[in-house]
């Protein structure tokens, strides 16, 4: 377990994992601003139980979350709930983690560090296996809607320092991926992936 208040740095392009009990508060900080961390929640008794942006847009009722907006996980089962949000509010729920298929796809003909690829390392750091690839919540990810039907990859609204804190609602292994998507903006104009960091209470 992470020592309560320490910061713990989600380096740049790279990921980060720790194990959470409930009750705890989890505070992702956007420490430079404009940079988007896919986040993920697993059940610490069985990972094969975790987070799901699919159950979790059901639940809440909306695509974007807010204070007080509780995630569930595959088996709808409440896994952490936003208890304050610095930021101007704007996160993602809709778009998968970037892989090896998405560069690919953008261009890249060598590989390019990526969130699917930064989760397995993380977790395997804590000694555990990814039982596969979640939708993550991209948090301070700015993607609109416009017309109710098309969606487009935007720089994030938040400034630096900005940051949201979630509660665990149950014992987790929570994991961070510092996006290193370099090509669409959605880690700022100037297409730069930096750190990020996190306290645990």
């Amino acid at each position: 377990m992470i020592d309560s208040g320490t910061r713990i740095a989600i380096p740049a392009r790279r990921g980060k994992a720790a194990r959470i009990r409930e009750g705890q508060v989890i505070t992702v900080i956007n420490t430079h601003g404009q940079q988007v961390v896919d986040t993920w929640a697993f059940c610490a008794r069985d990972l094969t139980e975790f987070m799901s942006m699919e159950h979790s847009r059901a639940a809440m009722e909306k695509i974007i979350p807010e204070v007080g907006d509780v995630f569930v996980t595959n088996r709808r089962r409440p896994v952490l709930q936003v208890i304050a949000d610095t930021t101007p509010g704007i996160h993602d729920t809709l778009i998968a983690a970037c892989d090896r298929y998405r560069y690919e796809l953008l261009g890249c003909r060598d590989y390019h560090d990526n969130c699917a690829d930064n989760l397995v390392a993380a977790l395997r750091e804590l000694g555990e296996v990814a039982p596969e690839i979640p939708s993550p919540l991209n948090l301070f990810m700015n993607i609109p809607v416009a017309g109710g039907r098309y969606v487009s990859f935007q720089p994030p609204v938040c400034a630096a320092g900005q940051s949201i804190a979630l509660r665990a609602r149950t014992d987790l292994i929570i994991a961070f991926s510092a996006c290193p998507q370099d090509i669409v903006p959605i880690n700022g104009l100037a297409r730069a992936p930096t750190e990020a960091h996190f306290t645990v209470v």
